[in-house]
């Protein structure tokens, strides 16, 4: 019987010159190694992620210190307040809250009253530990919902909901507010679906003889909303704008589960191609649950 020959696999199936992996790593020039290559793309996207969250991070901290010297805005408004309601619309952060702290300082020096109210408890609480820090704390009380603190203070900061309330009560009661300057931050809450009859409220029934100072940093159309509250109060409203954009900037990140941080746009203002990829990811794996 003619004896059969068996290939052997070892040699890939062809006599001669052995191929393996040793081989042929030894022939390719490292330039084209592919671990070599990985290696070097996952090093310059490390790169590219660090040059982005040091952008993203830059500048961020305490300022150095320096003189403060107001805004020509800030300046305007409390000369504007001499003599009628003022509603003053800037950024945030530009010192909105500077203007009405100064006046409140000019009437407590004079021995005279003011109320702050703002939409929420936290910040209401926040601008109370504030003006007690700025005023001392016996020039301060606070009233929420939640609490009710030295209420015979010449200064009140609390919701803008207990401030129309006790104007309901002076109503009823036919006694008066005692309160020479009114301070309605964040004032655009009035155009506010479920809240917004607060505000109105509380401007239509605050006596002529107060002053009102309202703040906003999204009012986009002042000039109207200035001449409302002038139809409604028979007192003349100014109107005093910052103009420019917002002095702090903005900055949007993401913080991935595996703790790196990303930039949510790029230079160019688009969503970051990292994120958009893990969200599309997330939507197919909603889609393969669902099936």
């Amino acid at each position: 019987m003619r004896a059969m020959r068996t290939r052997d696999n070892s040699r890939g199936g062809r006599r001669g010159k052995r191929f393996d992996d040793k081989s042929l790593s030894s022939r390719r020039p490292p330039s084209e190694d592919p671990a070599r290559q990985v290696g070097a793309f996952d090093d310059s996207k490390a790169q590219s992620r660090l040059r982005e969250a040091r952008q993203l991070l830059a500048g961020i901290g305490t300022p150095a210190q320096q003189p403060f010297k107001p805004d020509r805005f800030q300046l305007d408004a409390l000369a504007a307040l001499e003599f009628e309601d003022v509603l003053v619309t800037a950024p945030t952060g530009s010192g909105k809250t500077w203007i009405a702290r100064e006046e409140i300082r000019r009437l407590l020096e004079a021995g005279r009253r003011a109320w702050y109210t703002t939409p929420l408890k936290a910040l209401t609480n926040s601008k109370y530990q504030e003006f007690g820090d700025e005023f001392g704390a016996a020039q301060v009380g606070i009233l929420t919902g939640d609490r009710k603190e030295n209420t015979d203070a010449p200064l009140i900061v609390g919701t803008t909901e207990i401030f129309r309330n006790q104007l309901f009560d002076s109503l009823r009661g036919g006694s008066d507010v005692d309160a020479d300057l009114v301070v309605l931050d964040e004032a655009h809450y009035l155009a506010d679906e479920d809240r917004g009859h607060v505000w109105e409220e509380a401007i239509i029934l605050t006596p002529p003889r107060i002053r009102l100072l309202l703040l906003s940093a999204t009012v986009g159309n002042p000039d109207q909303f200035a001449a409302w509250i002038e139809e409604v109060r028979g007192v003349r409203c100014g109107v005093i704008t910052r103009p420019g954009a917002r002095p702090v900037p903005l900055r949007a990140a993401m913080l991935l589960p595996d703790k790196r941080l990303l930039p949510l746009v790029n230079e160019h203002g688009r969503l970051n191609p990292e994120i958009a990829r893990l969200i599309e990811q997330r939507r197919e794996q909603r889609r393969s649950r669902d099936r």
